[in-house]
């Protein structure tokens, strides 16, 4: 397969922590070379207290969630309790390591955000295609477009944002982006996460008129 056949999401993708719970949010634009798909949903739930924000191939992105999700319940089933979002972290770490490792012809490139909620409260992690894994306490952005919304998050956060305040700084981020970045756009999802649970806030659809 040829580079440029290769679909990725080229994304932008936040995460960001508030004082009661975390804010994920991520476009939906997957291209190869151009638009490939306008509705790719980039904010995963992975099960009922975790979900991820995805970047890179998405061939990889598919397999490594899966690979994940099936990993998580055997990993409960054999422990006989839920896991830590902290482990479920370290488990995309090292499945991130293996797959950016292997000998291919086409490089596996995949990232994440992952958020979620377990006994110790709400976490969030930056999970990097080298397979390093690092707690976040303020916020991150991801993909091609990360360079945009990072300059809003860095003029906008502070700590202790309320859920609702988070969700209103992800989309201006997501949008400031969108407005910059050829690979990011088409629509915004935003997810929060509690430890009441999650819920998609918004799933909005965006479309680009030429005039």
């Amino acid at each position: 397969m040829e580079e440029h056949k290769i679909v990725k999401t080229g994304t932008t993708t936040v995460g960001i922590v508030c004082k009661d719970g975390i804010v994920l949010a991520g476009d939906r634009r997957a291209t190869a070379g151009y638009v490939v798909m306008k509705n790719a949903k980039k904010v995963v739930p992975i099960n009922h207290n975790m979900a991820v924000t995805t970047a890179g191939n998405v061939s990889d992105i598919q397999l490594l969630v899966k690979l994940a999700k099936a990993e998580m319940v055997l990993k409960d089933l054999q422990s006989k309790r839920k896991s830590t979002v902290k482990e479920i972290a370290n488990l995309f770490g090292g499945m991130l390591y293996s797959n950016i490792r292997k000998p291919s012809m086409i490089p596996g490139i995949a990232a994440f955000l992952l958020g979620g909620s377990d006994i110790k409260g709400t976490h969030l992690f930056s999970l990097d295609p080298d397979g390093s894994v690092i707690e976040i306490d303020e916020y991150v952005t991801d993909g091609s477009g990360s360079v945009f919304a990072i300059g809003v998050m860095e003029a906008q956060y502070k700590k202790g944002l309320s859920l609702q305040e988070g969700v209103k700084l992800a989309v201006t981020a997501i949008n400031a982006s969108i407005q910059r970045d050829t690979a990011s756009g088409n629509g915004i999802d935003v997810l929060t996460i509690t430890d009441k649970g999650m819920e998609f806030v918004i799933e909005q659809k965006i479309e680009t008129n030429l005039a």
